[in-house]
Parts: C-alpha cells; structure tokens; sequence
C-alpha cells in the first residue's frame, strides 16, 4: 500500500512572505486553492491507496475532507516532526509513504506517477524544487530515512540515505519544480501547463 501525506500549516501561519501586498485573507485563500490542488492530483494517480492531509487547523482539516481526502488533525511540533508522525499513523512496515507538500500546486498526477514507479524497493525517491528543496519524497519503508524538509533539503535527504545505507533515486519532474513560497514562485508557476484549476484562476483574477 502506498499512502499519501500532505503537511498545511495552519491558516494564520501560511505563506507569511507570499503576496504580502495583499489582505492576509487572500493568502489563506490561496493556500486553500493550492492544497485543494494537490489533492486532486494524488487522488488521480491509481496506485495511492491514500490521501491524508496532515494539520493543526480545523477549517483545513474539513476542506481536505470536502475535497476527497482524509484529515489527521494534530498539534504542530513542526515541519518534519509532523510528517514523521503522520508517517507513522497511515501506514505500517511493509508500505510506502509518499509525502508532498501543500504548496506544490502545479503538481501533475503523471510526474507522480513517474515517482512512485522509479522509487526502489527499499529506500526513498525524491522529487526536487528549483531551490534545491524537496517537493515530493517517497520512503518504503515509511521510516526509511528521517524527514528532513526545509532548506536544501535535496541535499540532506540524500545525505540521509547514504548514512541509512538504502537506495535514492532523485528525480527531476517539471511539475514539482516549484513550491509557492514567494511571490515570484506564484507568478512562475503561472507558466507550468499542469497547474491545478483552483490555483490558476486565483493567481489570474489577482493578476489581471
């Protein structure tokens, strides 16, 4: 079984950097659009048994839920503690646990696909940001190494492995190039030809 895992932060702590010309609605707004954007890509690749959204905040705990996923409604103890955590919960020894994150709007289900099918047997495979971040991580065996997303993570993830002593796979997909942490990322992806419907039509109302 392979399950996905998407981390939100809470609204009134998403995307602070993003867009900060504009009301602090309009960024939760956002950061709703792109959730729901990601959803409806890993709930379109066959081979996810899952899609649970990990978070601290009730009202994006019930629009994952209204947009076809699961919720797992849990303190914050931070990034990579939460998507260990999550980990843990949705799956046991024998699956794997695919991790994107809430940002990677213009995600496509085929990129997806793609990762999961060159992911080994025991290790982890990773699809990398243009900043040298991680935007998608696959680990079979879900503990196979520790989460180490955040800056360069790329790099600390392959680190990882190597100290773990498992196999990695990097691979390069155009769709999970880009995680929206900063306006210029939101006015970039407008170019990716996969970006999901619910974030396309935000960015353009805001830029037209």
């Amino acid at each position: 079984m392979i399950a996905a895992v998407v981390p939100v932060k809470a609204l009134a702590e998403s995307k602070s950097r993003l867009f900060p010309e504009r009301a602090r609605r309009d960024v939760e707004e956002l950061s709703l659009a792109m959730m729901g954007d990601v959803i409806a890509c890993l709930r379109a690749v066959p081979d996810l048994a899952r899609v649970v959204v990990v978070t601290p905040d009730p009202d994006v705990a019930r629009k994952a839920e209204a947009q076809g996923a699961e919720a797992l409604l849990r303190p914050d103890p931070g990034l990579n503690a939460a998507i260990d955590a999550a980990t843990a919960a949705v799956a046991g020894p024998g699956d794997a646990v695919l991790v994107v994150l809430g940002d990677v709007a213009a995600a496509a289900p085929a990129d997806v696909a793609q990762l999961l099918a060159a992911a080994p047997a025991r290790g982890a495979a990773l699809a990398p940001s243009r900043d040298g971040g991680t935007s998608a991580l696959l680990r079979r065996p879900p503990d196979a190494i520790p989460a180490r997303f955040g800056r360069d993570s790329a790099k600390r993830h392959r680190e990882a492995a190597a100290a773990a002593g498992v196999a990695f796979v990097e691979l390069a997909l155009s769709s999970l190039a880009i995680d929206v942490d900063l306006s210029e990322d939101a006015r970039a992806i407008l170019a990716q030809p996969t970006l999901g419907a619910h974030t396309r039509a935000l960015l353009e109302a805001w830029h037209a």
